[in-house]
């Protein structure tokens, strides 16, 4: 009974938890739409800014550089990204969203905005406002305490 009591109050494996309930959510609401979570979040990262690099992507979402490589090139087979090889540097490209890219983000857009109201609905108003802006909290603490590399 104690592990339980431990594990009840542990930030680490409570967050843990929270990821495994949106994952299973998300997976049940985006029948249909092939598409993962972490595809979903680097399709919106490069729909905000049509023509990232990958290291414009790896910044904004905080997904490391080798699952970035790996998730981009699985969206270019699905033709959802396409790439081209930027005129400032021959080995840096630029990756925008095709327009089927578009239309699934359109498409899951909804879904994840469904997911988000549900996963947060259990707390009231304040209660979800706050969880979210301390959430935002710590993952900026970290972000800032991250030695940046180039």
């Amino acid at each position: 009974m104690e592990c339980e009591s431990t594990l009840d109050r542990s930030p680490l494996h409570l967050l843990h938890r929270v990821g495994q309930c949106a994952g299973e959510l998300f997976h049940a609401e985006m029948q249909g739409i092939d598409l993962t979570a972490r595809q979903y979040v680097i399709l919106v990262a490069v729909a905000q800014k049509n023509g990232s690099s990958q290291q414009d992507i790896i910044e904004r979402t905080g997904i490391d550089r080798s699952t970035v490589s790996q998730v981009v090139q699985l969206m270019i087979r699905k033709g959802m990204l396409k790439r081209r090889r930027t005129r400032e540097d021959a080995r840096a490209y630029a990756i925008t969203v095709t327009a089927y890219g578009q239309d699934v983000l359109k498409a899951s857009q909804p879904i994840v905005s469904r997911i988000d109201e549900t996963l947060i609905s259990v707390l009231s108003g304040p209660r979800a406002a706050a969880f979210v802006d301390n959430l935002r909290t710590i993952v900026g603490t970290f972000e800032q305490a991250k030695p940046r590399t180039l």
